[in-house]
């Protein structure tokens, strides 16, 4: 079964803002919603960027089924993993079993903050797997030690853990990540990018049936040149390719890429206007890719409108 979520972005709302959304999207039919975890926007433009871990609180007490992911925390250099193994066991306790730890290796853009180095997408990739070592050992509970290649642990314990601990899903956008996703994850996230071929790559390596969520942008607005201009004013990384995304340090550098792409080059990865068939036609593409769960990112300010929309004319054909 196929499920439809919506993305909770982080980088262009605020935090009550975000908490509303997630009411309106869980009273809207969506399935789930993935909230980003970042320190800055991509773009000035966009202009937002609360703490996630304080917005995850919020949701938590204006909505009762509504399934959430961070979509997704970087565990490596920004934020210890010991630090996240306490936020994640906090936010599971008061998210009973509908909270989704998601992590990922991060972006340059958010994790050099503090003067740390940026490692290659190799060395990235290892320090995740053993931060997602470092928070399964402190969810067993007790006092826990850690003398890693990366991190370190001393006399180190959560105390308040969920009855039930949550799952860790790993992003990957590609095929190291993909496989190391599948040894260690209990789910695949994909931000979009390189889907279909990393999530056979993740499929292949063993990850077999686990769940297997993507991200597909969309621009809903009362004409179709309308949200063409809107995505590409607040979106223009959706036209970034290759390791663009994760090297750039700064939201002015993302500004200065983005004179490079046209409303036109946007538009070919965004799903713009108000024809629902658009907006299926989106959402089709991921199904047939293999994914299980799609997650939906309304572009812009006009989310009350993105959500009659699709729970009017979008989402009842997913439930058919």
């Amino acid at each position: 079964m196929v499920e439809i979520g919506y993305k909770l972005a982080c980088e262009e709302h605020g935090p009550l803002d975000l908490v509303c959304n997630a009411r309106q999207a869980e009273d809207a039919g969506f399935a789930f919603a993935m909230i980003s975890d970042h320190y800055h926007p991509w773009t000035n433009r966009q202009g937002q960027s609360p703490f996630v871990w304080g917005v995850i609180g919020g949701i938590s007490q204006v909505t009762a089924d509504l399934q959430l992911v961070t979509g997704v925390t970087c565990p490596t250099i920004r934020i210890h993993p010991g630090v996240i193994a306490q936020a994640a066991a906090t936010a599971a306790a008061m998210m009973p079993e509908r909270f989704i730890l998601g992590l990922g290796s991060g972006e340059n853009l958010n994790e050099h903050v503090f003067g740390d180095p940026w490692p290659p997408a190799p060395v990235r990739i290892q320090m995740l797997e053993e931060a997602v070592e470092v928070i399964r050992m402190l969810w067993k509970g007790g006092m826990q030690d850690h003398y890693g290649s990366f991190y370190t642990l001393e006399n180190a314990q959560v105390f308040t853990l969920p009855e039930k601990l949550p799952p860790i899903y790993i992003a990957s956008e590609g095929p190291i990540s993909a496989s190391m996703a599948a040894r260690v994850g209990d789910g695949f996230i994909n931000p979009g990018s390189n889907a279909e071929e990393n999530l056979i790559i993740f499929r292949d390596s063993g990850g077999g049936d686990k769940p297997a969520y993507v991200e597909t942008s969309v621009c809903w607005a009362e004409t179709e040149e309308e949200g063409q201009t809107t995505a590409y004013e607040q979106w223009p990384i959706a036209a970034n390719t290759g390791e663009l995304n994760r090297v750039l340090p700064t939201p002015t550098h993302y500004e200065q890429v983005a004179k490079m792409v046209t409303p036109e080059d946007v538009a070919e990865h965004v799903a713009c206007g108000p024809d629902p068939e658009a907006h299926i036609k989106k959402i089709e593409e991921r199904i047939r890719m293999g994914f299980d769960h799609v997650c939906v990112h309304q572009i812009g300010h006009q989310q009350r409108e993105f959500m009659e929309f699709y729970t009017n004319e979008v989402l009842p054909h997913f439930r058919e």
